[in-house]
């Protein structure tokens, strides 16, 4: 999935910033961070899922996921899905499952 990654250190400020422009069918496998992680949906449609939960979200939604949570998202539309995800932490620390 293509993405601009920046961390905390290079923003000069206390979070990890992800811009995603990604492909249906494509997103990120389950993982967890020991920190929240804020995904702002810009448009298109993603299936999240948040530990058992799954939700389908589309531009203009916002889904939190809490510290220690399992988490993944794939681009369930069938368009592009752009979106911002916030890292609440300086560094990226990120557990695959």
């Amino acid at each position: 999935m293509p993405s601009r990654e920046y961390t905390g250190t290079e923003l000069d400020a206390g979070v990890c910033v992800i811009v995603v422009d990604g492909e249906p069918g494509k997103g990120p496998s389950l993982h967890r961070h020991p920190y929240e992680e804020v995904f702002v949906v810009l448009e298109g449609e993603a299936t999240f899922t948040l530990g058992d939960e799954e939700r389908v979200v589309r531009g203009g939604e916002v889904v939190v996921a809490p510290a220690g949570v399992v988490h993944g998202f794939v681009n369930s539309g069938d368009g592009p899905l752009r979106q911002v995800d916030i890292h609440v932490s300086r560094e990226f620390d990120t557990e695959w499952l």
